[in-house]
């Protein structure tokens, strides 16, 4: 019996992966769970699934979740640092969802006890991945990757030398706006960011999927996942979202991964490597399918792809400022403070004004550095947002 932690149990990949568990629950024993504020979810899948511990990840809200855990037996813990002990739990197999920044040290936390890690939380690598990817070798630590793009990546490179990659292509469905004229999307509202035309996801990463944000995060992770340079990989439109990533050789031949858009395949996978195990997920018909469409993406629509190659560039921890600022910059825009279009020159600008400070992004790669500088971001973000209105 495997035992397992998932943390950011309440958003969408973790509502996924206790899916999945759950259809062979005799096969796991859950050690923890977490959340955030949706507590009557997190209460119920604990006491369904025999969590050990449920954690929420706002203290003022420890007192909810223990009146919803009742007499269950699930332990009740709320907080940063219980989140961070909850991960540290002796586990074979976590799960790390939680989004944002916060996902960061919980996930170091479980790659120090030398677990395998699924790793569904962008920013942890984009932010910290020198730190991350360190920490996973010297601990004897794994990491999966669970986005559908690098999914498709590590599977497609399974028994090939990386020394005969010669590209990474990864695809992308455009999101909401990709056909709106682009004189109309400063106009675009929150509630149509969140709309996706394939995928069934939460509402940050769906507006991320809009600006092309989440894409040029997924751009920095594959570089430091797979130890690419930046001028190996490569971002193409495709609207069908069959095609998740595709990994070019040295002699010209291409190999593409394919699937339906149901994060619940990258899940499975990564929670039964090395292994494969039949999944409840659509079989593709081709022929019923009749064509899949590529193009590449224009770069006045989608600013954040160019930002990423400047954070490649900068190298240290520019991607530490780009992930905060571009956590701001959101919170900006579904709060009503700044238009669609202005998020990426939000990020911009600071990344411009940390780079501008003598010994900010060039710093030791720390966890206590990385930390700072998410801070001096995010400080930052808040001071350009502020001079915009």
């Amino acid at each position: 019996m495997r035992r397992v932690t998932i943390l950011g149990a309440t958003g969408s990949i973790g509502q996924n992966t206790i899916d999945l568990i759950d259809r062979n629950r005799d096969a796991y024993q859950v050690v923890a769970l977490t959340g955030g504020r949706n507590i009557e979810r997190l209460a119920r899948d604990a006491i369904r699934l025999g969590a050990e511990v449920a954690v929420t990840a706002h203290d003022d809200l420890l007192d909810d979740l223990r009146a919803a855990l009742g007499q269950s037996g699930v332990a009740a813990a709320a907080g940063a640092e219980a989140l961070t002990e909850a991960a540290a739990r002796p586990a074979d197999w976590v799960m790390s969802a939680i989004i944002g920044a916060a996902g960061l040290r919980p996930g170091l936390a479980a790659l120090e006890q030398g677990t395998t890690l699924a790793l569904a939380n962008k920013e942890t690598l984009v932010a910290a991945g020198a730190l991350v990817m360190q920490t996973a070798r010297s601990k004897g630590g794994t990491i999966i990757p669970v986005d559908s793009e690098h999914s498709a990546v590590f599977q497609a490179l399974g028994g090939e030398d990386m020394a005969s990659v010669e590209r990474v292509i990864l695809t992308a469905s455009g999101g909401a706006f990709r056909d709106w004229p682009i004189e109309k999307l400063r106009s675009a509202t929150p509630e149509q960011a969140a709309t996706h035309p394939n995928w069934d996801m939460g509402q940050r990463i769906t507006i991320d999927s809009a600006s092309m944000f989440n894409k040029a995060l997924e751009v920095i992770e594959a570089r430091e996942f797979f130890g690419l340079a930046p001028d190996q990989i490569e971002v193409l439109i495709h609207p069908e979202s069959m095609v998740h990533a595709l990994v070019g050789h040295v002699d010209g031949g291409i190999l593409a991964h394919l699937g339906a858009p149901d994060m619940r395949h990258a899940i499975g996978y990564a929670l039964h490597w090395p292994e494969r195990a039949p999944l409840p997920v659509e079989r593709l018909d081709l022929a019923k399918l009749g064509q899949l469409t590529f193009r590449a993406p224009d770069m006045a629509r989608y600013p954040a792809l160019d930002l990423a190659r400047q954070v490649m560039e900068r190298g240290g921890l520019a991607g530490a400022a780009f992930n905060a600022a571009k956590e701001r910059a959101l919170d900006g825009f579904i709060a009503g403070h700044i238009s669609f279009t202005d998020m990426a020159d939000v990020v911009g600008r600071v990344l411009d004004r940390i780079e501008a400070r003598p010994g900010h992004i060039d710093a030791p790669f720390t966890l206590d550095n990385v930390l700072q500088m998410d801070h001096l971001a995010r400080y930052e973000a808040d001071n350009v947002m502020a001079e915009r209105q």
